[in-house]
């Protein structure tokens, strides 16, 4: 089987550096390279002692070699940008898009294969599918997210917690724009059945945790997933690269991986 030619783009980020150790292990890969932003002080080293950091993608692929991104959201639109142009493949792990640039995003995919999800993991992506069933299961019960990360974490909510919110909105049948709320102060009146509470809390190194609770008269159910390393995102970023490996044009994301790999 001919190897995948895979470029990191974030490669001297925690998640990046991560990825590269991973696919250096595992026969199905090639790194070709890394990428980091201009200025930073890796471009021109290597890491691993095999893989060169740059600081242009464009100098470095070609068609059908696959990046995987856990950048920021401007530069992923920089990268797209290329990729159109040389034919490439992108796995985006990057979350904390703006509206217009996932319509962006979706407009690429019309030239190119992408894969986007804002949580790599396998597990997290299997807990979306139990939300995603308990969400008509306790159709009449309240629901409020909660998600825990590290104080290093730059956008808020997290795009999982986001994620799980548009799970919701979709099974109920809700404006998501109408029925978030995020936290809440001062008095506010009585709380309205639909709404959705949505509550962040930047501390410590946690790695990433979600709560899900749908409250009743006189109980809780509490569903939650609890990330201790993040050995599970660069896993999944891998996986998502071999699935895409394998697509045509279109945009694809962890539940599609999902149905292919458990028959959904």
């Amino acid at each position: 089987m001919e190897k995948i030619n895979l470029i990191v783009c974030g490669a001297g980020g925690r998640m990046g550096s991560l990825i590269i150790e991973l696919a250096l292990k595992d026969n199905d890969f090639t790194v070709k390279g890394g990428i980091e932003a201009k200025g930073h002080p890796l471009i021109g080293s290597k890491i691993k002692d095999e893989v060169k950091i740059l600081d242009n993608l464009e100098d470095l692929i070609d068609e059908k070699d696959i990046v995987i991104d856990f950048t920021t959201s401007s530069a992923t639109m920089e990268f797209l940008k290329i990729l159109k142009e040389k034919k490439g493949k992108i796995v985006i792990g990057t979350t904390g898009f703006k509206k217009e640039q996932l319509e962006e995003i979706k407009e690429v995919s019309k030239y190119i294969p992408i894969f986007l999800s804002p949580n790599m993991s396998l597990g997290v992506n299997l807990f979306f599918e139990i939300i995603r069933y308990s969400s008509r299961l306790l159709k009449n019960y309240e629901v409020e997210i909660e998600e825990i990360h590290h104080h290093f974490k730059k956008d808020a909510p997290s795009g999982t917690a986001r994620k799980i919110a548009e799970i919701i909105c979709n099974e109920r049948n809700l404006k998501i724009d109408e029925v978030l709320k995020y936290g809440r102060s001062g008095i506010e009146g009585e709380r309205k059945f639909e709404e959705i509470g949505m509550h962040s809390l930047r501390i410590g190194d946690i790695v990433g945790e979600h709560y899900v609770y749908f409250g009743g008269k006189g109980e809780i159910i509490e569903i939650s997933h609890r990330c201790y390393n993040r050995e599970s995102f660069a896993l999944g970023a891998l996986k998502s690269a071999k699935f895409i490996n394998k697509k045509e044009v279109g945009l694809y994301g962890m539940e599609d991986l999902i149905k292919e790999e458990f028959n959904i």
